[in-house]
């Protein structure tokens, strides 16, 4: 069965390697994409639809019903905030549709504070070979960024 992952944000669809962390770059965590974020005041919204099992002001993960479990960070080293400029809209446990509201943010800010505002979008315990139909240029909150077949 083929899950559809959404942008959590408007930007543009970059290549995993291009986030400024090995972490993520390497994809130890996962494979992905990552979307370089518009400017100014936005809510990052769920990629699939499933329960919250993570959230932090910064960084959250959605799974689904099969299991399936899609995490968003939004920028890097963004825990140093220390939630400051973050606004949760859901809490831990609650089921959400894509394309909900998830986390307020504000990436200009993120950038001015030092930080890459870069949102890695990551297949959780998934093998690159799985995804499928990455996305490419622009996006916006709610586009497809890939396929996870299962």
């Amino acid at each position: 069965m083929s899950l559809e992952v959404r942008s959590p944000v408007a930007g543009r669809a970059v290549a995993m390697t291009e986030v400024p962390d090995p972490v993520f770059a390497q994809a130890m965590v996962g494979p992905g994409i990552a979307v370089q974020p518009a400017a100014g005041p936005a809510d990052a919204v769920a990629p699939i639809d499933g329960t919250i099992m993570t959230l932090h002001p910064h960084a959250f993960v959605v799974a689904g019903e099969d299991g399936r479990a899609v995490l968003v960070h939004l920028g890097i080293d963004t825990v140093k905030e220390k939630g400051e400029g973050f606004t949760l809209h859901v809490v831990k446990g609650e089921r959400v549709r894509a394309g909900q509201p998830i986390v307020g943010w504000n990436p200009t800010a993120v950038a001015e504070a030092g930080y890459s505002a870069i949102v890695p979008v990551v297949a959780l315990d998934a093998q690159a070979e799985v995804l499928s139909a990455l996305a490419e240029g622009d996006v916006a909150a709610g586009d497809r960024v890939f396929t996870w077949d299962a």
